[in-house]
């Protein structure tokens, strides 16, 4: 091999393992939501808006569906996060921390309790109305900010850890829709939801039909978004429940793979000694070689591993940059209204938050109802706790439609900022010098 070759070989080694550095991921996520801070209070905030604002329009003829770019990255692009939170949850119901009752009640019940402690306390500090309208803001944990923070830790924090704040994170996002159903919206749409079924339908007969290459699930993935779009809820959705919905095994094929390579690789021999070996022939063994590949892993591992580089250097940077702009004007703590609204969603998020997870389940444990996933401490728990009071996306969506005034929003979205912040740093702190794999966790990530 020539020398500049094999260097060139090294050098894309080196980048792509450094790209598959959970810590590097986390730390362009934080350098995105720093940059979208100091655009938005430091220069023109203006500006800052106007560019989420800008409308962007898909369609044919007079047939036009237009909405902001902040809507396309929010409710589009992350989308494909959640296609692999999904995922990821779906193996371990499979085959991991999930696979068991006790282990998955726990996060369950451990999310209501994230839910209904941070209410009471947001409640208790603000009784009266304009205020207390505001109570679900900081019930929701954002799973995009909240994982790129575990990522800045590394493989130091075991991996049953992050499993467990994701189905956190779901279950409290889904509990979030179901209380902006509830309480914020008119109504919904039950024909949406119709549609979204039949989306779910499509995909599970393709499944059963063998069809193993992802593009073809985009068109049944986009129906259900679109149901779920028209039905009044968060469309992200759709991406968790196709990711619940991907093959944990490989598709059956009338050939082992390991059995598919064999053959080809000694066809491929005999070829190579028979000059007169035909194109048409080769082509054939390709087509083969490049199915027994794809299939010597389920479904579910090789879209994770193909989607991840895109999602934590696209799809999350891009999230925080959108989002993480929080303009701190317009928030006058003389009032003291909005000083209790900034404070109640500051203190429920920051203190609320980590009560409530915990004490559930404590009490859940010690009861003997559920257990600790393996390789998870109670160190472990604790760093669940303080990272599901990073609020952000969906805390700023629910005070958007709770606060018709711009004061009481614009401290809501203040005391979003601070309470995120603060849960993010006790998060790292105590991720840095408290918690510490235990050998079982060691054993499972090797």
């Amino acid at each position: 091999m020539p020398r500049t070759q094999r260097l060139a070989q090294q050098a894309l080694t080196t980048l792509d393992r450094f790209f598959h550095v959970e810590a590097v991921s986390g730390i362009v996520l934080l350098l995105a939501a720093a940059a979208a801070l100091l655009w938005a209070n430091l220069t023109d905030s203006h500006s800052y808006e106007a560019l989420w604002h800008t409308p962007v329009a898909f369609g044919i003829g007079s047939y036009q569906f237009a909405r902001s770019l902040h809507f396309w990255i929010n409710d589009g692009v992350m989308t494909i996060f959640f296609l692999i939170v999904g995922m990821e949850i779906r193996r371990e119901i499979h085959e991991g921390a999930l696979s068991q009752l006790q282990q998955a009640a726990l996060p369950l019940a451990s999310a209501l309790g994230g839910v209904a402690v941070p209410a009471m306390i947001y409640v208790s500090l603000n009784s009266v109305t304009p205020g207390r309208d505001g109570w679900a803001v900081p019930t929701a944990t954002d799973i995009a900010f909240a994982v790129g923070i575990l990522a800045l830790l590394g493989r130091a924090i075991p991996s049953n850890v992050r499993v467990f704040l994701l189905a956190l994170a779901i279950i409290d996002d889904i509990i979030a829709v179901l209380i902006i159903a509830l309480f914020y919206s008119a109504s919904l749409q039950p024909a949406g939801f119709a549609i979204a079924a039949g989306g779910l339908m499509v995909a599970a007969i393709m499944q059963r039909a063998g069809i193993s290459v992802a593009l073809p699930y985009a068109v049944p993935g986009a129906v259900v978004w679109a149901g779920l779009l028209f039905a009044g809820v968060h469309p992200t959705l759709a991406g968790v429940a196709l990711g619940l919905m991907t093959p944990v095994r490989p598709t059956p094929t009338r050939e082992r793979p390991k059995d598919i390579l064999s053959r080809v690789a000694a066809d491929l021999q005999q070829r190579d000694e028979d000059p007169h070996a035909g194109i048409e022939e080769l082509n054939q063994s390709r087509k083969e070689l490049l199915l027994a590949h794809r299939e010597l892993q389920p479904p579910v591992v090789r879209v994770q591993t193909a989607l991840h580089p895109w999602v934590a250097y696209g799809v999350m940077p891009l999230f925080a940059l959108a989002n993480a702009g929080i303009s701190l004007d317009g928030v006058d703590l003389s009032s003291a209204t909005q000083l209790a609204v900034l404070f109640g969603v500051a203190v429920a998020l920051a203190m609320g938050k980590p009560a409530g997870i915990l004490g559930v389940a404590w009490i859940l444990v010690k009861l003997g109802w559920c257990r600790l996933p393996q390789g998870v401490t109670w160190r472990g728990a604790i760093l669940i706790g303080l990272l599901a009071g990073i609020g952000f996306t969906m805390s700023i969506f629910i005070a958007m439609l709770a606060f018709d005034d711009p004061a009481l929003l614009a401290a809501a979205k203040s005391g979003v900022l601070v309470g995120s912040i603060v849960a993010a740093a006790f998060g790292l702190t105590w991720g840095f010098y408290a918690v510490k794999p235990t050998p079982e966790s060691k054993a499972a990530d090797a």
